[in-house]
């Protein structure tokens, strides 16, 4: 069941938005690895969209199938996984009262990932990640990747926040 369908959380409604220089500020991944572009309808401590514009300058297009590009199923958890790290990361630093504290997220588990439809060129991927749970240090997530009203892929996947 999806997440639209689970109707868990209602990603058309307003939350925060965070651009680029603020994704930069709150997590360390940058070109090329930076595989999102701005997040939208970030609910602290809960859920947000990333928004990762796919391009043919990219640089794995060169690789990945260059005659039939194909952006690589482990690039679209990686863009779901650092929005779930700029969630956690926005969120931690509101509960410091602003000031951003020395954490950083790393992966831990990818479960669950399915891959259902190619994302090419041209394509505007919508990355919506909403926490199942918070155990302390350890997050866990349900992601999943639209292109328009078709869900591309999907996982369940875990993070841990830790000191730098």
């Amino acid at each position: 069941m999806s997440l639209a369908e689970n109707n868990v959380i209602n990603f058309e409604s307003s939350g925060i938005t965070l651009d680029l220089t603020e994704i930069q500020n709150l997590i360390p991944h940058r070109y090329p690895f930076l595989l999102i572009d701005k997040i939208e309808n970030v609910h602290l401590g809960e859920s947000a969209v990333g928004v990762k514009n796919v391009s043919l300058n990219e640089w794995y297009f060169q690789g990945h199938f260059p005659d039939h590009p194909i952006m690589p199923g482990v690039l679209i958890i990686e863009s779901l996984a650092q929005t779930a790290a700029a969630l956690v990361m926005k969120t931690l630093t509101v509960q410091n009262g602003g000031e951003k504290p020395g954490n950083i997220v790393y992966f831990m588990s990818i479960d669950s990932a399915k891959f259902r439809k190619p994302v090419v060129p041209g394509d505007v991927l919508h990355l919506k990640v909403v926490k199942e749970r918070a155990r302390g240090h350890i997050w866990k997530f349900k992601g999943e990747a639209w292109v328009g009203d078709e869900l591309a892929d999907e996982a369940i996947f875990t993070a841990m926040i830790t000191h730098k």
